[in-house]
């Protein structure tokens, strides 16, 4: 499994922001995402270290950190991806995987311990929309996210659109999150108000808030 970086940090996003996370990224991903931050993973050209299911594993309980954030790139490209969650998932580990949209999760559903998806659905200005695999957001169930990255009020309507087409908020966690830079979270907080988006959050990419927003490894 090719990963382009490990690391311990805090997770700054979704359902456990705040606490600390041992991030794996995995290096490639089938979309170009126009407001993607991790561009540099999303290559063939990328620099990884091969790795195998145990040597991830090993590296994870070295952290002594409990919370395992599996990212990308598109984490559910990696071929061996099934074994190393079947390993993770052990009940002892909180393992979360941010996957994009576009492939097919549903043999996650069938692991035992299974684990907690962060799934995003592509807003318009994402320019990926069209790449979104539907059938993701029909299996999404109470241990899963739902994030809607938004750079302007067409992708909060679009957002809103499919919360309710797919009744994401009595299913799921749901999340809107700014693209940064692009839309003040003020704009996103008065969204939710005047649409009365109950169980709907608001997050902050907290870590470019703590460290330089182009810093690699946090």
């Amino acid at each position: 499994m090719y990963v382009a970086e490990k690391f311990v940090s805090i997770n700054g996003e979704s359902r456990r922001a705040g606490q600390p996370a041992v991030f794996i990224r995995f290096r490639g991903c089938n979309l170009a995402c126009s407001y993607c931050d991790t561009k540099w993973a999303n290559t063939a050209q990328c620099p990884a270290q091969d790795m195998t299911v145990e040597q991830i594993k090993e590296y994870i309980l070295s952290t002594g950190i409990t919370n395992v954030t599996l990212t990308g790139g598109e984490p559910l490209l990696q071929k061996d991806m099934k074994e190393l969650l079947s390993v993770l998932c052990d009940g002892k580990l909180y393992v979360e995987i941010e996957t994009n949209g576009s492939v097919d999760a549903s043999f996650t559903k069938k692991i035992k311990n299974p684990p907690s998806l962060t799934l995003d659905y592509k807003t318009p200005s994402s320019n990926e929309e069209e790449r979104m695999y539907m059938p993701n957001y029909e299996l999404v169930d109470t241990n899963d996210t739902v994030k809607f990255v938004c750079g302007n009020k067409a992708d909060l309507e679009k957002s809103l659109k499919i919360i309710k087409e797919y009744n994401l908020d009595k299913k799921c966690a749901v999340y809107f999150s700014a693209v940064f830079g692009q839309i003040e979270p003020r704009e996103i907080v008065e969204f939710m108000l005047e649409k009365k988006l109950n169980g709907v959050n608001l997050q902050l990419q907290m870590h470019k808030y703590i460290w330089d927003p182009n810093k690699k490894g946090v």
